[in-house]
């Protein structure tokens, strides 16, 4: 199947020189959940606004279920919703008013009982006769949310969704995006709520100074790049590492307190044949701990690496 969006090339240049994306290419398949990770000025909004058509490309091309977004702009558009991070509503319509026009903006029919069923999966029904302007910053954020979705785009971009929202909006947000992956709509988001990827995303990009620095599935992602650490608190401080234990690689730590032994995500941990040494070394154990690798770490370290 071909993938849903197809980036080939994309580079973006400003007049002073400033390139704020560098060759950049990645495929996004139909259903799936891809999350854009990287931290703030590393190109991911100008990334979806171009797909979006918002932003011109100095060069490459972007196709949107096959439809190219600068000649054929009318049909891809029209399969993308888009929720900004800014907050850009006409503060004195009212919800319904607004959301509905958004739909008509795009040729959809008026199709009132699907406008009720997306306010009311938003928690936005009982405010549907509500102006904009007597709204909260959070259900201002479900009123862009349900603009993105009025016109039943297959694919949709969430810029920052969550940044700055109540927990209740999150909970909601997260259970809309599931429900939507059912449906076979394909979502691509940035966060900065890098636990929010972890737990929801199927794959992980990084970027970082505008260049795509790694595209992975998240399960590989973690098992390649993420690191299981076992931290044994001894009774009695070691001055130095035994010669037995040498081919273990552990480190001494805390003052000789503390035994460290580390590895790769994707190798296994035998903490039973490491204990039995250790006791056949007199050496007493008085606490264990264990400690593998978030998402967050993982990109913490990219983004440092990499600098």
């Amino acid at each position: 199947m071909p993938p849903v969006i197809s980036i080939r090339g994309v580079v973006k240049s400003y007049a002073s020189g400033f390139r704020a994306l560098e060759l950049v290419n990645l495929d996004i398949d139909k259903g799936e959940i891809f999350a854009l990770l990287g931290p703030n000025g590393a190109g991911k909004t100008t990334l979806i606004n171009i797909v979006c058509g918002i932003v011109t490309a100095s060069a490459g091309t972007v196709t949107a279920d096959g439809h190219d977004i600068v000649r054929d702009y009318r049909a891809a558009r029209s399969m993308i919703g888009l929720v900004p991070q800014e907050l850009s509503t006409d503060a004195f319509e009212t919800v319904w008013a607004t959301v509905s026009f958004s739909r008509g903006l795009f040729g959809r029919a008026p199709n009132p009982k699907f406008i009720e069923g997306l306010l009311r999966d938003l928690s936005l029904l009982d405010k549907r006769n509500s102006k904009i302007m007597t709204l909260s910053g959070g259900m201002k954020r479900r009123v862009m949310i349900a603009k993105a979705l009025s016109h039943e785009p297959q694919i949709l971009f969430l810029d920052e969704p969550t940044a700055g929202v109540d927990v209740e909006l999150r909970r909601d947000m997260w259970n809309l995006v599931r429900g939507l992956r059912e449906k076979g709509v394909t979502i691509i988001l940035t966060t900065h709520y890098i636990e929010e990827a972890e737990e929801m995303a199927d794959r992980i990009g990084v970027i970082n100074k505008g260049t795509l620095m790694l595209v992975e599935d998240k399960k590989e992602l973690m098992k390649k790049l993420g690191k299981k650490q076992l931290t044994l608190h001894l009774q009695t401080p070691l001055r130095h590492i035994p010669a037995e234990l040498q081919s273990w690689a552990l480190e001494l730590k805390a003052g000789g307190n503390d035994l460290v032994y580390t590895v790769d995500g994707a190798d296994s941990v035998d903490i039973s044949a490491l204990l039995k040494l250790l006791s056949e070394l007199s050496i007493v154990i008085k606490d264990l701990q264990t400690h593998q690798s978030s998402l967050e770490d993982i990109f913490v370290n990219l983004v440092t690496e990499r600098t």
